[in-house]
């Protein structure tokens, strides 16, 4: 008899274990698959939060991969530290302190992206069931972080100037947040900015009541016109509890998934030993380059012609508006970023008018999954940074086809 005769028929195949909770919980990223339906090239998309890729510094960044590989190959091909590539940290410390943040390279953790770092503290800051509040509407991947997380998201009352400071005081002395999550400067979707009185409020608030701050600024070097406002984490009320993020994705490229957090040591440790959970450490080589790069060229310059070329993008986007969206709809006029945020009048639901619109050739992202709370169905976010002031001018006359028809 063989051995498989006598131990009997095979059993049956018990199922998998299931997903963990939060994985069946948080959903995939709408703005994904947006993206995913408009990979056609003739559609026009305001959708995506992409950079400009013909803007791309790609001969310099060539220039500097070239150099440390033909350079230092044992070093940058190697292992390396988890808190990130010393001449990286100083360039960066370098950049915050000259715009008014006086900042060590210590101080800093390197990341894959700002959005890793979203990660990293909710790993270090968050039980499950903690409360976080967010603006409202606010950015989407912050969502699904805390989602993971497991906590608890409460969206705070906002408006034209970002975060009311009253509507704040009050969530905090209810909800006793763990932390709040803000994009201080051209916020994610609306690309609105928090004018200082209210980041000073911020500040205080969150002194009074023990509150951790993650700033988020992914866009703040994107500003046309209007003069600098203070990061939160500058201001003295907020310095020991202000979480600093920042990205190269916007100013240099998306590709390179560099970024950085600042915060204070405790939080900043805690950070470093759940990235080494995670993974280690970031590419060696691509921070090299990183670092090579900023050493060699003259960023600021860089970003001066990227500048240059969004505010014309931004002012075509702004210009055509009046003749593409319906009588009664509004929008804001926006000083920096890549985003335009406008609303439909009532009765409009930009969710439905998708598909209209991509069979149409043009595409935008609704507004409703970016509400921690109620959603605006009426809303959508319009980015004008991809396409040149021609294409925009067109797509918007594809788009206002779509919204005429859909008022018959």
């Amino acid at each position: 008899m063989t051995p498989s005769t006598l131990a009997g028929p095979a059993p049956a195949t018990a199922p998998a274990p299931p997903l963990a909770a939060r994985a069946a919980s948080v959903g995939s990223s709408p703005v994904r698959e947006i993206l995913a339906l408009t990979e056609r090239p003739e559609v026009i998309s305001f959708a995506g939060g992409l950079p400009a890729p013909e803007l791309f510094a790609a001969e310099p960044i060539r220039a500097a991969y070239d150099r440390v590989l033909s350079q230092e190959p044992q070093r940058v091909l190697q292992y390396s530290t988890t808190e990130g590539d010393p001449a990286l940290r100083g360039a960066v410390a370098g950049r915050l302190a000259e715009r008014g943040l006086p900042t060590g390279p210590e101080e800093l953790l390197v990341t894959t992206g700002s959005q890793q770092a979203l990660t990293l503290l909710a790993t270090a800051l968050l039980e499950p069931g903690d409360t976080v509040l967010v603006e409202d509407p606010t950015y989407l991947a912050a969502l699904q972080c805390f989602g993971f997380a497991g906590a608890r998201v409460v969206p705070v009352r906002s408006d034209d100037e970002g975060v009311d400071p009253v509507a704040l005081a009050r969530a905090v002395e209810r909800e006793r947040p763990k932390l709040l999550y803000l994009i201080p400067t051209f916020q994610n979707p609306t690309g609105r900015t928090l004018p200082l009185a209210r980041r000073q409020a911020v500040a205080e608030v969150a002194a009074r009541y023990g509150t951790w701050i993650v700033e988020d600024d992914p866009y703040g070097e994107l500003r046309f016109e209007g003069e600098h406002v203070p990061w939160v984490a500058s201001l003295p009320r907020a310095a020991d509890r202000t979480v600093l993020l920042g990205s190269f994705s916007k100013v240099m490229a998306p590709g390179l998934r560099l970024g950085w957090l600042r915060a204070p040591a405790a939080l900043r440790r805690a950070c470093v030993i759940a990235k080494q959970s995670l993974d280690l450490h970031c590419s060696t080589v691509d921070q090299a380059a990183a670092a090579r790069y900023l050493a060699d060229n003259d960023l600021d310059a860089h970003l001066a012609r990227v500048r240059d070329a969004y505010r014309e993008r931004r002012d075509a986007l702004l210009d055509g508006l009046r003749g593409a969206l319906p009588p009664g709809s509004t929008w804001n006029h926006p000083q920096g970023g890549m985003f335009v945020w406008a609303r439909l009048p009532e009765g409009y639901d930009a969710t439905e008018l998708l598909r209209e619109a991509v069979a149409a050739d043009v595409a935008y992202v609704p507004g409703a999954p970016f509400f921690a709370g109620p959603p605006d169905p009426s809303s959508l976010r319009l980015s004008f940074t991809t396409h040149t002031p021609e294409e925009i001018r067109e797509g918007l006359r594809r788009l206002g086809g779509v919204l005429r028809s859909a008022a018959l």
